[in-house]
């Protein structure tokens, strides 16, 4: 007898509805405080929850608190759900809230999100599911700051190294999904969270199959061993057949990320800013997106996206100049004879850059400009160059959230360790504008200031901006369910239905 339930409880497990996806490179950390790459965030983002988020038209929603309040104009008041339970069964309540941003301000751990709390001047407990946050001055960002993910006090107020500490790897928080840990280079299990607080999943469990080839990704999707993924333009347009699209519904939008190459300005070879123009106008952009998209994708102008208030429309990138540029690093003490190099540096994993930083290469070759490339595996890229600035230039992107935040990646002060500001860009300018921006509430004055620093941000050349992709997302038409929105085919995704 005892045989026979355990061989019922296998098939019923069998038989549990799967979500499968592919994850190109390993997480660092789940802890959502003192994570930084994209793998990390993907997988914390089923696990951990906010006070507030985004609904599907990217308005502000609330997620852990159940309303909010305004009591003046550095005041908010937020009331919290009382039917919210970590994974480990134990209530959410304000304590954690303030434990989180205690935590976030400690110097236990080095953490680029510091700089979104640096207005909150107090997190005060009211009652168990009542928190008061007062602010030190009027922000612009005083409810998208509660966006962060809340970690819990009784898992982490007697850890004396977070940063090391084994919750950054099997961590428990009140998300829709739960996880028992994971292993570098191993696919993830994520388990339905069969107490969330909305409801609970419909599909029980969710596995990333860790896929470092994008060409074995896509071999996965197209024998439909993958629920979801996506579609590069020369897929789409090449080599996907109508058995493919008879599979599977497509779901197209305009990315929120670009793509940039990212001087360092530590380095002399840059600070020239005749240098980063002649590369610049050596630099075809139309080119390497045609090549690279097939119309799936678009010139990126500036740091700030399309559709935005802090988007500048008048703000063109410069076409192709290669003589003008030759005669920019002339002036520079380049020429023929002592030619300017550098070397470019990308992740092995993402092709596009990689193609992207191929073409670049071409391109500067026709300006006489020797650049050199190298590629590395992701992690190994972030932690030893990127995050430490061991480089001349990189090839990276930058995902943007919808309100637009110039404080993290432009100001001087995320130069420092653990800022985003990996290049070092400092202007005094820039740096005024953006702490003016963020004590402007109202949103016409404060779209004036985001366009002056969009278009101070250009003229300086801190980066080449490259491209913003199009993001083309495949579901296949087993799961019920599914639709588009702003944020995102997967905005709904407990809502979802796998048979």
């Amino acid at each position: 007898m005892k045989y026979l339930i355990l061989t019922l409880i296998f098939v019923l497990d069998l038989t549990a509805s799967t979500l499968h996806l592919s994850i190109s490179s390993s997480p660092s950390k789940l802890n959502p405080l003192i994570s930084t790459d994209s793998a990390s965030s993907q997988i914390g983002d089923w696990i951990f929850s906010s006070l507030l988020t985004y609904d599907k038209n990217g308005k502000i929603k609330t997620q852990l608190a159940r309303s909010y309040e305004f009591i003046d104009e550095t005041t908010v008041l937020f009331k919290l759900r009382k039917d919210v339970a970590w994974s480990d069964g134990l209530p959410f309540t304000a304590e954690d809230v303030k434990f989180t941003y205690e935590l976030i301000n400690s110097p236990k751990i080095f953490t680029p999100y510091t700089s979104q709390f640096r207005y909150v001047k107090s997190v005060n407990v009211i009652d168990k599911h009542t928190v008061e946050i007062k602010y030190k001055e009027p922000y612009f960002k005083a409810l998208e700051t509660w966006m962060m993910s809340i970690v819990p006090k009784h898992k982490l107020e007697n850890e004396e190294k977070i940063m090391t500490s084994s919750f950054n790897q099997k961590p428990i928080g009140t998300g829709k999904y739960t996880i028992e840990g994971f292993e570098i280079s191993k696919d993830i299990v994520l388990h339905a969270n069969k107490n969330y607080f909305e409801h609970a999943p419909n599909i029980e469990k969710i596995v990333y199959h860790f896929m470092p080839d994008p060409a074995t990704e896509f071999l996965m999707l197209k024998s439909g061993k993958l629920d979801l993924g996506g579609l590069t333009p020369l897929q789409i347009e090449r080599q996907i057949d109508e058995d493919f699209k008879k599979k599977f519904n497509f779901f197209e939008k305009i990315s929120s990320g670009y793509t940039y190459l990212g001087f360092n300005h530590n380095n002399p070879k840059f600070q020239n800013p005749k240098v980063r123009e002649a590369i610049s106008l050596a630099v075809d952009r139309q080119e390497m997106v045609d090549i690279l998209f097939f119309g799936h994708g678009q010139i990126c102008n500036g740091p700030f996206m399309p559709k935005t208030f802090a988007y500048d429309e008048s703000i063109k990138a410069p076409k192709q100049n290669i003589q003008k540029a030759k005669e920019l690093l002339k002036e520079a003490g380049y020429d023929e004879k002592n030619p300017f190099e550098f070397e470019i540096v990308t992740n092995s994993n993402n092709p596009t850059r990689v193609y992207a930083t191929q073409i670049m290469q071409h391109q500067l070759r026709k300006a006489g400009i020797k650049a050199t490339i190298r590629t590395m595996e992701w992690q190994a890229f972030l932690n030893t160059v990127v995050m430490p600035r061991k480089f001349e230039t990189v090839v990276l992107g930058w995902s943007l959230g919808l309100m637009p935040d110039a404080y993290s990646i432009w100001h001087s002060e995320g130069s420092k360790k653990g800022g985003f500001n990996f290049v070092s860009y400092k202007s005094y300018k820039v740096d005024k504008l953006i702490k003016e921006a963020e004590k402007t509430i109202d949103r016409e004055k404060l779209g004036l200031i985001y366009k002056e620093i969009y278009r101070t941000i250009v003229k300086d050349n801190p980066y080449l901006f490259l491209y913003v992709p199009n993001t083309i997302t495949v579901v296949s038409k087993d799961i019920e369910n599914v639709s588009q929105s702003i944020i995102g085919v997967m905005h709904n995704v407990i809502d979802w239905i796998k048979p």
